[in-house]
């Protein structure tokens, strides 16, 4: 196998290597990693700013030397690829529709280092909802892009897009902002309902020992009531409750609902489930907000996001209980000996997925 010498030559061989990759390496990761996004809604039209570092535009165009896109000859020499770079990287959606910015001036900022591009967009539409995906220049793991929202002449909005934050979303002040709001977030807290499976297993537990309709709509007006109270409390942050409690303390409601229902069917006492349901329902409310908290409520539209996601909760709640009543209910009826089965059977399985989650919940806090 063939070695390099020692001698001056393969010396400066080496140098010229060495060199060339710390310049390579500079050239992709900078130490300015940021770029600027500027929205403005005003009647009839969209339009703003993009700003971006030189570094940044010639690595996604493919030119070898971005310091010369501060020179504004060179850089207007290059506007057909700058804008092809801007058009897979800039991506606006407004209303569900991804906007075409059509690109208007250009401003050489040598201070920073950067290029800036005015941008502007016909829509005649009234706005409802904005939504800014990002980082423009993910291949650099650092970058960060700064997102500014103006509507009407007024900021309503600011974010940070980076490799962990990668969409941000915005909901007009308008008629049409406020029902995209609630359309979104309803369909949020019915969407969670129905993955969540020990909500599920929750309210199952609590209409599994039956009653007539009146008692069963009062146990579950109790969790309502509870759930409903500690989603707002916690969600305005006036009650703090760490997500790695709430959820081994959920899970373990389930397990304690169902002892209490074992417990009660053998020995023919009171029923406690409304006590329960509105005790746990406090818990479980808790759940309810981290997932809020994951979502990202909108600034201008906390109180219409909020009550849209509780009524989506509520939905998604009210459907479970269309079908298990009535077919426990006819179960009864008909076949009073396998419905006491079945209540056993089914409070043990609930029992048994209850204290699994509660394990598996402590074990990954």
């Amino acid at each position: 196998m063939n070695r390099l010498g020692t001698g001056p030559a393969n010396w400066l061989f080496l140098i010229t290597l060495t060199i060339a990759a710390l310049g390579s390496a500079r050239a992709v990761a900078h130490d300015e990693p940021y770029s600027h996004i500027e929205i403005r809604l005003d009647p009839g039209r969209v339009h703003g700013k993009v700003m971006a570092h030189v570094i940044d535009l010639a690595h996604e165009g493919g030119l070898e030397m971005p310091e010369l896109l501060l020179d504004r000859g060179y850089a207007q020499q290059q506007l057909a690829t700058l804008h092809k770079v801007l058009d897979s990287r800039v991506w606006i959606n407004i209303n569900g529709v991804r906007i075409q910015p059509g690109w208007q001036s250009l401003t050489v900022l040598a201070d920073r280092k950067s290029l800036a591009f005015d941008w502007l967009a016909p829509h005649p539409e009234a706005f409802a909802k904005v939504e800014v995906l990002g980082p423009l220049f993910p291949y650099d793991p650092p970058h960060e892009t700064y997102l500014n929202i103006y509507e009407n002449g007024s900021i309503r909005h600011q974010n940070l897009l980076d490799k962990t934050v990668r969409s941000a979303s915005y909901y007009s002040g308008t008629i049409q902002g406020r029902i995209e709001v609630v359309r979104e977030f309803a369909g949020q807290g019915i969407h969670h309902i129905f993955i969540g499976p020990d909500h599920i297993l929750f309210i199952i537990g609590l209409l599994l020992p039956g009653g007539g309709i009146a008692r069963l709509l009062a146990i579950i007006t109790a969790f309502t009531i509870a759930h409903s109270l500690t989603l707002v409390l916690a969600t305005l942050k006036i009650i703090q409750f760490p997500a790695a409690v709430a959820e081994p303390a959920i899970a373990l409601s389930i397990v304690l609902l169902g002892l209490e229902t074992l417990y009660a069917q053998k020995r023919q006492r009171r029923d406690h489930r409304m006590m329960l349901a509105f005790a746990f329902g406090l818990i479980h409310g808790f759940g309810f907000a981290g997932v809020l908290a994951d979502l990202g409520l909108p600034e201008g539209a906390l109180g219409w996001s909020l009550a849209a996601f509780n009524a989506g909760v509520e939905i998604g709640q009210a459907c479970i209980i269309l079908v298990v009543a009535p077919s426990l209910l006819a179960l009864r009826s008909r076949k009073p000996i396998a419905a006491r089965r079945m209540v056993v059977a089914g409070t043990a399985s609930i029992i048994i997925a209850g204290a699994f989650w509660f394990v598996e919940r402590v074990v990954e806090a």
